[in-house]
Formats: C-alpha cells, structure tokens, sequence
C-alpha cells in the first residue's frame, strides 16, 4: 500500500455534507436487517493471495448474513481515497462507488481532516467487545485519534527476515546494516517508496537515527531537514551497496521475499511478523529462514477499515467489519498458514472456546513469539511518512 495522497489535497474539498438517512450504528439490529441485499465494495490491497484468500473467506461469512462482499483489488490505496474525493468534487454525496477501505496512516488522515468519513461507528460493532483498546494501538493511528471512524482488524509489527542457512548474525542496528551491505553488496535491498513498506524502511531507520525521535510524534515542521539529515547521509551511503546497486528494486514486499527464495538476496523485512512462517509453509522460503527485531524495537500499528461519508452500502460495510473483528475470523487471520497477522482481541475477554482456538495455533518456525517482539514503536505522524516518500524519490527514485 502506498502513501500518495496528500492531507492538503483532500482538505482541499472539506466542506459539510448532509448525510441522507444515515444509519444509526448502535441500532445493530435494524444495521444489520438494512444490510441483507447490500453489495459491499471493500477497496483492498490485492498484492498478496493469502491475502485475497482471507478477503474471499470474509466475503463467504458475510453472505452468510445476506451481505455480497466484492474485493476491489488495489495497488495503491491512495487510489481509493482518490476516487472519494473526485466524487465529493463532483456532487456525489450518496451512492459512491467507494464502501469500505483497508486503509491507515496518512490515507485515514487525509480523509478524516477532509471529512471523508461515515461515523464514528467502530465502538458500536457487536465484537468491538473484544477489542484490546489498552493493550494495542487501536485508537490512533499514526499518532491521530481515531474517534470510532475506523476498525481495527489486524496489528503488524515490521520484522527482519533472513536466511539463517547464508546469513548467521545479521545486522540489528542501523550502523550494522550499513557495514554488513558494505562487506556484502548487492545482497539487501526494499520496496521503492511510495510503497508502503519502502517509506515503513525509511521510518524505522530515521527513528533509530535522528537527533530526537520524539520529534517524529509531531506533525514535521521547520525541523524537517534536521531532524531527516542523518537518515539522508545513510542511504547515500547504503544505496550503491544495495541490489542491483540502487537502480532497480522490488515492486513488493512478496518479490522481496522471492528474492531470498531466489538466492539473490540474503535480508529483506515483512510488516507481518508471521508472514515468513506462512511463506515456508507455502514453500515460498526455504525451512532455514528466520525473523527477527532490531535491538532497539521496531515500528508496529494496527491495519484498520473504513467506511467513506457517501457509501452506498454502510449497513453491509458495518456487517463486514464486524465479521473481520470476530474471534473466528481473528483467529483465521492470526493462523501462519493463513496470514499470520497478530490479533486485536483482548484474549484474556473471549469465552474460553474462542480463545481455545486461539491457543491451538501454532505461530510457525519463523515466528516471534509477543516477548520477542517486544513493545512496539510508534509511528510516526503521517506528515513524516508523506515527505520522506517524496524526497526519496527525487533523490533515489528510479523508473518503473
């Protein structure tokens, strides 16, 4: 997923839109007996097939409920916010094309300063019950509030995956990712930015690398240059040593992954930390692959849903971001040979029949346990995410 649309193109149309017979979401019963018939849009990024797989498994729960669940496969999630915003420039207040969106960081944003956004709905959900709004970040996303205008359906946390067969020690700092591509170049390399888990990279290293991280908490300012010149001096550092020495990268972060497979790369990094473990099952990686954090912590945040203001199926879009946040679904997802995202759930909260299922799983060989993993570090506010993209690509960016 790509951070491309800017807060101050969407804000550009902030203007008040009267809602024609809004739902009421805590009116669940009479959401969910509008919703029977409803066709639900969900824009989603469509990289991944274990990840088409499970939007098609939640498409098969909501037709359960009388709900039919298209997934419109994106590239770019910016795409859909776009098409929301050329439909609030043209009038289209009611009936939009958009009616749910995976979506989080500068994108959720955007679409909440420009009052995109139908709610607040999320606290309203049936399972939100189950939601560990103290242990997990759920209710802000990339540092802003979320105010129940969005659900969470899956926490990541960035991890390293190596080839433990080739790559005994791999780096856990910075410096040490500098000096061990140095004496192995050609051998790293990630997702050109804008790409999601590009500019994921480019914020994990300036946290560890500016003067102050705390400034990264705040909307970037007058300090922008800075606070990011130390990350500048590494990757024109880091560049020429990567694969291909700079000038060409991965489209995703599954061709990265294909890249260890291949043999042609020994480091590369996932935003799932059980997506290695899903991939050796699938015998996309070799059984000698591993993960790992840095020594100081990686990124972590919560993937969440959202329903845009002039959707055309808000009772189903709220059916369908129930069904994701249920323990069965939940479960599903957290499963390595699914998907092996980390859960929302307070599990301690669940019967003890749904959190069976959860203790059944086994995590995978490539899998962190939570200890490991160990705190999360926040994101940084998503005006950081939007320039650093930016400035990479007039400094790095090679063409498509």
């Amino acid at each position: 997923m790509r951070l491309a649309l800017s807060v101050a193109a969407a804000t550009a149309f902030a203007v008040p839109v009267l809602a024609a017979e809004a739902p009421d979401p805590s009116d669940w019963r009479t959401v969910a007996e509008v919703a029977q018939g409803q066709t639900v849009y969900w824009h989603a990024w469509g990289g991944s097939t274990p990840t088409n797989d499970f939007i098609a498994w939640i498409g098969d729960r909501a037709a359960e409920r009388g709900v039919t669940l298209e997934h419109v496969k994106l590239a770019d999630t910016a795409d859909a916010v776009g098409a929301v915003v050329t439909e609030r420039q043209a009038g289209r207040d009611a009936d939009g094309s958009v009616d749910l969106i995976w979506i989080n960081g500068a994108n959720f944003a955007a679409m909440k300063e420009a009052d995109l956004l139908f709610g607040p709905f999320a606290e309203q959900l049936p399972n939100w019950r189950y939601v560990d709004v103290e242990g997990k970040t759920v209710t802000t996303d990339f540092t802003v509030p979320t105010e129940g205008y969005e659900s969470p359906w899956a926490m990541a946390q960035l991890v390293f995956v190596y080839d433990s067969a080739r790559l005994r020690e791999p780096p856990r700092t910075a410096p040490e990712l500098l000096a061990w591509a140095s004496a192995n170049p050609g051998r790293f390399t990630y997702p050109q930015p804008p790409d999601f888990l590009g500019t994921t990279f480019l914020k994990q290293m300036l946290i560890e690398l500016a003067p102050d991280a705390a400034a990264l908490q705040k909307p970037a300012g007058d300090d922008y240059a800075e606070v990011t010149a130390p990350l500048w001096s590494f990757l024109d550092t880091l560049t020429p040593l990567l694969w291909r020495k700079g000038r060409a990268y991965p489209e995703t972060g599954p061709r990265m992954l294909q890249l260890i497979n291949d043999g042609e790369t020994d480091l590369a990094f996932s935003f799932s930390p059980g997506e290695a473990s899903t991939a050796i099952a699938n015998f996309q990686l070799p059984e000698s692959v591993r993960t790992y954090v840095l020594e100081a912590g990686t990124i972590g945040n919560a993937s969440f849903v959202a329903i845009p203001y002039n959707s055309s199926a808000k009772e189903g879009a709220m059916v369908v971001a129930d069904i994701v946040l249920s323990p069965e679904a939940q479960a599903r997802a957290q499963d390595p040979e699914v998907l092996g995202y980390g859960t929302v759930l307070d599990l301690a909260e669940l019967p003890e029949a749904q959190r069976a299922a959860f203790d059944a799983l086994d995590l995978g060989i490539a899998t962190l346990s939570p200890e490991e993993l160990g705190q999360a570090l926040p994101e940084p506010h998503p005006s950081w995410a939007t320039r650093l993209a930016g400035d990479w690509v007039a400094r790095y960016g090679v063409a498509n």
